[in-house]
């Protein structure tokens, strides 16, 4: 393999790797723990795995009880290393074959085989500067605890597995679910090797390795490599050894296997997660969710207080003065409400409406749902139930930051429009004008009583002016009450109609910012965490 794509692979493999990490990190809070950690595991070996020398390959020899695997490992290797230890009462332990000592130890110390044997050149297979570590490691169904646990491990941290079978297990359950079928993604560095052929006829064995290579493509290996060989008669050895020396002439052994290992992860995280993207949130469904939070909040109830305030307030500015007293009496419905004061701080204030009773609380609740499950319609279960609980978590807060809301929402309750002004005045013109004419028909009516010379008054068409002062006064006062209850009433609907807005847009940016942003928040976590898998599974 050329430098130049041993770099491009290394380059890709970190990518891949990065890519793993990040949807890991997303995914957080999510998927299960379980399945969090067996990808940081993952990333745990690949990063240790890439710190270690990348000149060496390590070999792993697999198999089970009687399938002359360690037989298999000294023909391979030319010694009988594998037989000397099997007399010794550390049969439990890793064996190591080192071709190229030089640098393998932090490589070995990382895979826990303390027994290690330079081995001198082999022809075919390997010299002292091809850098192969060749392990022949306990059976895999063997009965003791450690022994199965050395080759769980090892599974996972060889950069090349070569499984050995033989004629009599090589259709073994536990073979192919236990190890073969779950390591399907590993295929471009697995070897499988069908050992004591010696034991079958020629017409056996041709039917044999056929079977065998049916059964891998049911597991999912249908491109590995399978080779007959045998131990004893030395038959298939050769092309075992050169299969093993082109894997590592190669140098691209470590790095298929830690992207066999990213890709097997992502596959399983993508199975955790389920596929599907979340529909995301549509401006209808905001604004009905901020729709029905107005209702359940009683903004309705709000901007009538205001209409009604407005009214009460300009009948007690253009009303007639003889009259416009007695509403003094009447409350004020926004003052009722704790609303409509110029000086409250809006984060301090609260208002004095009605508690949200469960009528309120089920529609609050509804909407909500009915948002979340409108936002989250797509996505895969783990990710619909995050979102789902994002909702929910903000609605735990409306109620405080709705009535907060309310509260500091400008309903324009001090602004006095200028024709009250002008409204207020011509009616203390009229009511002057009314006193000044029955001050002078008092004047003319005591001269009168006592006796005394009365003055002829003006006249206009037969009416005297006092008179026609007060009737003009009280009339003008009159009429000028009636145009400002119709002006009042117009104006307090246009109060009303802009303090609703106001309210409706105060209740939206409550529920932008309790349900919709924490919502879009797990819908783009989903988006990241998607594209996050799919680069760390495209090759």
């Amino acid at each position: 393999m050329s430098r130049h794509s041993q770099v491009r692979e290394f380059s890709q493999l970190q990518r891949r790797l990065e890519s793993l990490n990040t949807a890991r990190e997303l995914a957080e809070g999510v998927l299960p723990d379980q399945e969090l950690q067996e990808v940081y595991d993952v990333l745990e070996r690949a990063a240790s795995r890439r710190s270690l020398s990348a000149e060496h390959t390590v070999v792993g020899f697999f198999g089970a009880t009687g399938s002359g695997k360690s037989s298999l490992f000294n023909a391979v290797s030319g010694t009988e290393l594998a037989t000397a230890t099997a007399r010794r009462p550390t049969t439990s332990q890793a064996l190591a074959g080192i071709w190229g000592e030089d640098g393998s130890g932090p490589l070995l110390d990382w895979l826990d085989v303390k027994e290690r044997h330079a081995l001198p050149p082999v022809s075919g297979l390997a010299d002292g500067n091809s850098g192969l570590v060749l392990l022949d490691l306990p059976d895999f169904d063997s009965t003791r605890v450690e022994n199965r646990e050395i080759v769980q491990r090892m599974v996972g941290m060889v950069d090349v597995l070569v499984w050995v079978l033989d004629p009599q297990k090589y259709a073994d359950a536990a073979v192919h679910n236990d190890f073969l079928r779950p390591m399907a993604s590993h295929g471009a560095v697995t070897l499988v090797v069908l050992n004591q052929t010696d034991t079958l006829g020629p017409g056996d064995a041709s039917a044999v390795m056929r079977s065998l290579e049916g059964i891998l493509a049911r597991d999912g290996l249908e491109k590995v490599r399978v080779i007959g060989a045998s131990a004893v008669t030395g038959d298939g050895v050769d092309t075992v050894r050169g299969a093993i020396r082109n894997v590592v002439l190669q140098r691209e052994a470590t790095t298929q296997r830690l992207a066999a290992d990213v890709a097997k992860a992502a596959a399983e995280l993508a199975l955790a997660s389920g596929e599907g993207e979340a529909r995301g949130i549509k401006g209808s469904a905001k604004a009905r969710l901020a729709a029905e939070l107005a209702t359940a909040a009683n903004v309705p109830v709000v901007v009538d207080a205001v209409e009604r305030s407005f009214k009460r307030e300009s009948a007690k500015r253009t009303g007639w003065p003889v009259t416009r007293w007695l509403l003094r009496f009447r409350p004020d419905p926004l003052r009722r409400l704790n609303l409509g004061k110029a000086d409250t701080r809006p984060e301090l204030s609260r208002t004095s409406l009605p508690p949200a009773g469960a009528p309120e609380r089920a529609r609050t609740d509804a909407a909500v749902r009915d948002f979340a499950d409108d936002a989250s319609f797509g996505a895969p279960g783990p990710w619909r139930a995050a979102i789902r609980g994002a909702a929910r978590d903000g609605r735990e807060q409306l109620p405080d930051a709705l009535d907060q809301a309310i509260a500091g929402t400008d309903l324009k309750a001090t602004k006095r429009p200028l024709w009250w002004v002008l409204f207020n005045a011509l009616q203390w013109l009229a009511l002057l004008l009314a006193l000044g004419g029955l001050g002078w028909l008092g004047v003319l009516a005591a001269l009168g009583y006592f006796q005394m010379p009365v003055p002829e008054v003006p006249r206009t068409e037969g009416w005297p002016w006092p008179t026609l002062m007060v009737a003009a006064g009280v009339v003008l006062g009159i009429v000028l009450a009636i145009a400002g209850r119709i002006l009042g009433g117009w104006a307090a609907r246009a109060r009303a109609s802009g303090a609703a807005k106001r309210l409706r847009a105060a209740v939206a940016a409550v529920a932008e910012q309790s349900i919709v942003e924490p919502v879009d928040v797990e819908i783009t976590r989903l988006k990241a965490f998607n594209a996050a898998l799919q680069e760390a599974r495209s090759a």
